[in-house]
């Protein structure tokens, strides 16, 4: 069982951040926060079926160096209340809701995969509450391939499973030997934390989540050209769960935008190239 503490001492790791919650419209959301209190904060909003345990802690770590950076639980996962929405807009409603809870006026937000979602739908609903937008290992509404993500997905959750392995080694990485290289530390971060660990998803909003990102998919697509904020786009150069063509395509559509691709690297780019991505990501924050 999480016992979730409001707490706002400076953290140095996100391993031994502690567990938050905050209670709105008697829903409580599950979320930890790290580093300096000041300046504007980065939200942290992260995949499909993840929970606070699923976020990177050396990129967490990195950012938290010198920024106040918030990881959060979406509803109905991980420590959270109520249930998973079916919709990215609901989704992002509920950060639009969080941030403000919090009493933040101004945030940076950075989506990795569903949370790319999300904070765009964010960023484009809520004009002026993103300060600056980082999207990794996403696409867009509408985006090639993106309502395919489950029939990409199961197979390899199978794999996963007779292999004794995460799914996450197939599908966020390549079969190569760095791609490997890179999942096994990836996935060993991911156990560091030994204490009050988040609740892993339920079926129920796992499946929730996936009808989301199917609807995603089949939406129409967004005036992503009417985004006026600084955008930082970043993934693998072989992205089998959301095609790196859409990586491309939302660079040609955002002016201005900065655009990142990792070689030899797959979904889960950002966390194979994580030294790289943190620099990268630090200095586009700075400007």
């Amino acid at each position: 069982m999480v016992n979730f503490v409001k707490n706002s001492d400076f953290n140095k790791r996100y391993q031994d951040a502690p567990n938050s919650s905050i209670t709105i419209g008697g829903v409580h959301f599950a979320y930890r926060e790290l580093g300096p209190r000041t300046g504007v904060p980065i939200i942290l909003l992260n995949h499909w079926g993840a929970v606070l345990d699923n976020f990177d802690p050396r990129i967490v770590d990195a950012l938290s160096a010198t920024h106040w950076v918030i990881a959060t639980d979406y509803r109905g996962i991980g420590g959270s209340g109520g249930t998973a929405p079916l919709t990215v807009g609901e989704m992002a409603q509920d950060v639009v809701d969080l941030i403000r809870a919090l009493g933040l006026e101004k945030v940076d937000l950075l989506g990795f995969s569903l949370g790319g979602f999300v904070a765009q739908d964010v960023a484009l609903k809520q004009p002026g509450l993103a300060r600056k937008l980082i999207l990794t290992g996403t696409g867009p509404a509408g985006g090639q391939g993106i309502d395919r993500v489950g029939a990409v997905s199961w197979p390899l959750m199978i794999k996963g499973l007779l292999t004794m392995r995460d799914p996450k080694f197939y599908l966020f990485f390549t079969s190569t030997a760095n791609g490997r290289q890179a999942a096994k530390a990836f996935l060993d971060r991911l156990k560091e934390r030994k204490t009050d660990r988040d609740k892993a998803p339920t079926p129920k909003a796992f499946l929730r989540q996936l009808k989301a990102i199917k609807a995603w998919g089949r939406q129409a697509p967004q005036g992503l050209s009417t985004l006026d904020l600084p955008v930082l786009i970043a993934n693998g150069d072989n992205d089998i769960m959301v095609p790196t063509a859409n990586s491309l395509d939302m660079a040609r559509r955002i002016k201005g935008s900065e655009l990142v691709i990792y070689p030899d690297a797959g979904h889960g780019g950002i966390f194979q190239y994580h030294a790289e991505f943190t620099t990268k990501a630090l200095t586009f924050l700075a400007a």
